[in-house]
């Protein structure tokens, strides 16, 4: 490798470094739907609601309301984690920002 790249390496480290520390919110989609106000005003306790989705579908995995991966939900112990499975390919995340 030549200086020059070595040098621009160590910057991107350096950049990637200072972003390090930043916090983004993660969350775990199971499914959407639409409903009128009607029916949002008729849920009560034990109301379903069908979702978008088929069960075992994997989920979407979201970082700031972008979508980065799918995955799965797996117990640890007495609570929920997410196996993450395909990543979303970093262009195709950059189209949809």
């Amino acid at each position: 490798m030549s200086t020059e790249q070595d040098s621009a390496q160590e910057v991107n480290q350096s950049n990637l470094k200072a972003l390090e520390n930043i916090k983004v919110r993660m969350t775990v989609e199971v499914g959407r739907t639409e409903l009128t106000i009607k029916e949002l005003l008729r849920l009560n306790e034990g109301s379903v609601v069908e979702l978008d989705r088929l069960a075992g579908d994997p989920l979407d995995i979201l970082v700031n309301g972008t979508i980065i991966a799918k995955g799965e939900v797996v117990v640890i112990g007495e609570r929920f984690g997410i196996r993450f499975g395909e990543i979303v390919d970093p262009e195709e995340r950059m189209a949809n920002i």
